[in-house]
């Protein structure tokens, strides 16, 4: 089992930034492929920001290409967002989720996850 906690969340002006953090814990998430989904109020769940367990190749939605940067650290056991040029539109209930190497699956649907954490808000105004 690997557990999830988000952390970095918060109220921010349009134009700012803000730096998520996840920290797993329970297993070493080396072996992890790590991704970030937000749902926003009325809305679905929605594909971020993904990352191959080697950090060596990345998926972003296309709302957030070029804005937003997703990163590991598989030593420290954390994975990031650091998310910056924030529209009102980002504001949300962002989750870090994980799963395992061998699972296979798009990277942009949630099904290809194993584990979530509970999610951090954010909330951008104008």
């Amino acid at each position: 089992q690997v557990q999830l906690v988000e952390s970095g969340g918060g109220l921010v002006q349009a134009g700012g930034s803000l730096r998520l953090s996840c920290a797993a814990s329970g297993r070493t998430i080396s072996n992890y492929r790590m991704g970030w989904f937000r749902q926003a109020p009325g809305k679905e769940r929605e594909f971020v920001a993904a990352i191959h367990w080697s950090g060596g190749s990345t998926n972003y939605a296309d709302s957030v290409k070029g804005r937003f940067t997703i990163s590991r650290d598989n030593a420290k056991n954390m994975v990031y967002l650091q998310m910056n040029s924030l529209k009102p539109e980002d504001t949300a209930v962002y989750y870090c989720t994980a799963a395992p190497s061998y699972r296979g699956g798009d990277p942009r649907n949630s099904r290809a996850y194993d584990y979530w954490g509970q999610g951090t808000q954010v909330t951008i105004s104008s």
